[in-house]
C-alpha cells in the first residue's frame, strides 16, 4: 500500500524572482493555495494555470472561469475563497500538474506553485477488510511523518476518533460522536495514524471514512480514505459449547436409565411367569398325580 505522500515545499527561486512552491499531491486530494493575505475592497487578485487565468477576484466580485474561458478539465473543481483569495482544486487529476500562479495586482505581489499530481491506486483509496467477532483490526491511513495534520475517522458517516499531530488534541468518545456508546473502551489511537477497533463485533460491520487534514503555511491538502469491515461470527461460544456438552450429558443419563429401566421390568416379568407357571403345576398335581408326574417328567434335564 503506498503511504500518504507527505508535501515538500522547496523555496526556489525563478528568472521573474517570484518564489516557487512545490506541492506533491495524489489523485482525488483536494489542494487549496493560500495567498496569507486577506482581501481588501482594492486588491485585484488573479489565479493562472500555465499562464491562461482560471479564476479572479476584484473589488467585491469573484469569479470561477467558464470552459469557455480556461481548460475544461477544471469544470466543477474550482473554488475560490472571497475572503483570502485562496485557490481550491477538488478531486485532483494528473491532468492538473503544472504552474499556477497568484498574481495580486494591487499590492505588486505574488505566489508561484509547481504542483504535482501523483497516482493513486484503487487500494489505496479503498480497502476491504474481513475479520472475525473478538478479533481486533486496525485501520491506517499511510505512514505521517508531519506533525501538521488532522486525521478524523466516521463509522457510516458518524465521528468516532479524531488524531492530531499533538497528543492532546487526540478526542476520546465523550468528545468524539459516539453517540450509541458501541465502540466505548474498545478504540486505540496511534499517533502514526493509524486506529484500532478491539474486540470487534457483528454490528461493527460497515464502511469507515478516514479524512486526512495536512497542512502548511502556503497550502492545505484534503486527503479521503475508505475501509469495507466485515466481521463474521467466530462461531460457538465457550458457553455455547458448555451447554451443548451439559446437554449431551444429560440425554445419557436419561438413556441410561431407561436402559436400566427397561432390564428391570423384563427381569420382572420373567419371575411372575415363573411363578405364575409352579402355581398351575401345583393346582395341576392336586386334581389329578398322573398329570403331575408327567410335566415334572417333561421338566426334568434328563428328558
Amino acid at each position: 500500500m503506498l503511504g500518504v505522500f507527505l508535501t515538500c515545499v522547496f523555496m526556489l527561486h525563478g528568472s521573474s524572482g517570484v518564489d516557487s512552491d512545490k506541492v506533491s499531491v495524489m489523485e482525488g486530494d483536494s489542494v487549496t493555495l493560500n495567498t496569507d493575505i486577506k482581501t481588501n475592497q482594492e486588491d485585484r487578485i488573479k489565479w493562472y494555470f500555465n499562464d491562461i487565468r482560471i479564476a479572479w477576484i476584484t473589488g467585491d466580485q469573484s469569479k470561477i472561469c467558464t470552459d469557455a474561458e480556461c481548460p475544461e478539465r477544471f469544470r466543477d473543481r474550482l473554488k475560490l475563497d472571497h475572503q483570502t483569495g485562496s485557490l481550491t482544486i477538488m478531486n485532483i487529476t494528473n491532468t492538473d500538474s503544472g504552474l499556477y500562479h497568484l498574481q495580486v495586482n494591487s499590492r505588486n505581489s505574488g505566489k508561484l506553485f509547481s504542483v504535482s499530481v501523483h497516482d493513486a491506486p484503487a487500494a489505496d483509496r479503498e480497502e476491504i477488510k474481513s475479520v472475525k467477532e473478538g478479533e481486533s483490526v486496525t485501520l491506517c491511513p499511510g505512514v505521517m511523518n508531519n506533525t501538521n495534520y488532522l486525521i478524523t475517522f466516521l463509522f457510516n458517516d458518524v465521528r468516532i476518533a479524531e488524531i492530531s499531530g499533538e497528543p492532546s488534541k487526540t478526542c476520546t468518545d465523550v468528545q468524539c460522536e459516539d453517540a450509541d456508546g458501541r465502540f466505548r473502551d474498545r478504540l486505540e489511537v496511534n499517533q502514526t495514524g493509524s486506529l484500532t477497533i478491539m474486540n470487534i463485533r457483528t454490528t461493527d460491520s460497515g464502511l469507515y471514512k478516514v479524512q486526512i487534514n495536512i497542512s502548511s503555511s502556503s497550502f492545505s491538502i484534503r486527503r479521503s480514505r475508505s475501509f469495507s469491515v466485515t466481521v463474521t461470527g467466530s462461531g460457538l461460544s465457550l458457553a455455547a459449547v458448555a451447554g451443548i456438552c451439559a446437554a449431551v450429558v444429560i440425554l445419557l443419563v436419561a438413556a441410561a436409565a431407561g436402559v436400566m429401566y427397561c432390564l428391570k421390568q423384563k427381569h420382572d416379568e420373567y419371575y411372575i411367569q415363573l411363578i405364575e407357571q409352579d402355581e398351575i403345576i401345583e393346582s395341576l398335581c392336586v386334581q389329578d398325580v398322573k398329570i403331575c408326574i408327567l410335566i415334572l417328567i417333561h421338566q426334568s434335564p434328563l428328558t
